[in-house]
């Protein structure tokens, strides 16, 4: 952090995964003087995550929620900051879906009549030729307005930006250090209008806010060397394989809820393994093996709002396996509310979990 003699704020920022960077980012552009603190010793779900935006998910070929506003929303987002930090994160790539059957074939192409998901889909014409890596017998489906962001690289130019401006802080965080009364919020020294909890995973620590159902999901990812990879294309059956270079790939994910910690399990990469050989042509070898905690909630939503008793104190978390695409957005809408009393989406607001504060 550039030292300066300034020791008030609009707002501190805990924790700087996607979601404390976007809020970061959405308040600093709305002329807000934040202080971001984080603690990178700690692990971090949004290190790990492939973030890969997806707008036809599951076996039956679901449209993800809000995707018609999210994901233009997201895009938009990130291509600013691509051009404000110099760098390039945005990777647009269309998603294989091999076809597991007949049966499959013709159930999900009878889909592509409604034209909420059709304008996911590549049209016949314009679709690319099966991937000369995958094994897809029966052929398969091109979803388009897909693709990833390189989020590691992301996280690391966005401090490096808070840093340099003095906004960002390298600290660990204890809420039992917030003085909070009625005009302000003292942390050690500084003094704040609010304060923004994104703590991820870790959030179930924190006093304030562990009356909220959190449901948070582990999931573990293989790294894998493929030579002379000709594609960018995305694969999607069960898991998902996806380019990261002309040699390299993720592989992913598993999803487990016990034991709940970042340690990786041999399980797990037999798991993948067991997915990914029926998928591959080729040869490959894995180079690495990775584990986080998706914070995830009880209802599928994020959750962000205001304390119910601390109208200075607010959250941004939840946002499990899609945090790539909700947090620009929701991070957004957060933002207007607390800058424009704008209401914020009654689906991702925690009033609808105030019952469990009050009982």
């Amino acid at each position: 952090m550039t030292q300066n003699k300034d020791t008030s704020y609009d707002y501190l920022i805990v924790g700087q995964g996607i979601a404390g960077t976007s809020m970061a980012w959405h308040l600093h552009e709305s002329g807000k003087k934040i202080l971001l603190v984080n603690d990178s010793s700690l692990p971090s779900s949004s290190k790990v995550a492939a973030g890969i935006f997806n707008p036809l998910t599951g076996k039956k070929l679901v449209k993800t929620w809000l995707a018609d506003e999210i994901f233009p929303f997201a895009q938009n987002f990130y291509s600013g900051l691509e051009e404000k930090l110099d760098i390039k994160i945005l990777h647009q790539a269309s998603i294989f879906r091999p076809f597991r059957s007949i049966e499959e074939q013709n159930s999900y192409l009878a889909q592509t009549s409604d034209p909420g998901i059709s304008r996911y889909i590549q049209s016949a014409e314009k679709q690319q030729n099966v991937p000369e890596h995958i094994h897809a017998p029966f052929g398969g489906m091109e979803v388009i307005q897909s693709g990833w962001v390189d989020l590691p690289l992301l996280l690391e130019k966005s401090r490096d930006y808070f840093s340099n401006s003095g906004q960002y802080l390298e600290a660990g965080f204890n809420t039992n250090d917030l003085k909070i009364s009625e005009e302000t919020v003292f942390w050690k020294g500084f003094n704040f209008t609010k304060v923004i909890l994104c703590q991820g995973f870790n959030a179930r620590e924190n006093e304030l806010f562990n009356w909220l159902p959190f449901t948070p999901v582990k999931g573990q990812i293989l790294e894998i060397e493929i030579e002379k990879l000709k594609t960018n294309q995305i694969v999607n059956q069960g898991i998902f394989i996806l380019p990261v270079s002309e040699t390299h790939c993720r592989v992913g994910a598993t999803y487990s809820w016990d034991p709940l910690d970042w340690q990786t399990t041999k399980a797990a990469a037999e798991e993948l393994k067991g997915k990914l050989e029926p998928l591959l042509k080729v040869p490959y070898r894995v180079t690495s093996q990775l584990a986080g905690i998706r914070p995830s909630s009880h209802d599928r939503r994020p959750m962000l709002g205001i304390h119910p008793d601390h109208p200075r104190i607010g959250i941004f978390n939840g946002l499990g396996t899609k945090g790539v695409t909700l947090a620009p957005y929701f991070a957004n809408q957060f933002t207007e509310y607390l800058e424009k009393h704008k209401e914020l989406n009654d689906a991702v607001n925690i009033k609808r979990y105030f019952s469990l504060y009050f009982r």
